[in-house]
């Protein structure tokens, strides 16, 4: 997995989307970010994740991850139990879930007291798996 981005402390970004990329990343938008910033300039943010094992895409896309993901962004729990009362699923496998998004770079699993507060900084994830040319190293074997 190979992460980049900046984080703007602007919160006029009502949307903030990561691209989640498999094997390649969108070279040409961060070229043009580091090029704005050589001029002085305040590019827009680039939120980019690259995973190079198809496994981490369908982790991310799994249906329970995704209800977590909705949860998180919709409702903001304060811990994982809450998470957890708020999709109706036993605790430990929700913590297990979560701790598999933490590593995959997904959300943030910030300390609170004795509790654990998941937390994600985008609204919206968009995934970008190339079919055609470019995704000529993936292969059925990979799935």
């Amino acid at each position: 997995m190979t992460k980049t981005g900046t984080e703007s402390t602007d919160d006029a970004h009502a949307d903030r989307v990561l691209h989640i990329r498999y094997r390649s990343g969108d070279d040409d938008r961060l070229t043009e970010a580091l090029d704005a910033l050589d001029r002085g300039e305040t590019p827009d943010p680039v939120f980019e994740i690259i995973y190079h094992d198809i496994e981490d895409l369908h982790r991310v896309t799994r249906p329970t991850n995704l209800e977590l993901l909705r949860t998180i962004v919709r409702e903001e729990p304060s811990s994982i139990r809450e998470t957890a009362r708020m999709v109706d699923r036993d605790v430990r496998q929700v913590h297990r879930n979560l701790t598999a998004l933490e590593e995959l770079g997904l959300i943030d699993l910030e300390a609170e007291g004795r509790s654990k507060r998941p937390t994600t900084w985008y609204d919206a994830i968009e995934v970008d798996l190339p079919l055609g040319e470019s995704a000529s190293t993936y292969d059925t074997a990979d799935a």
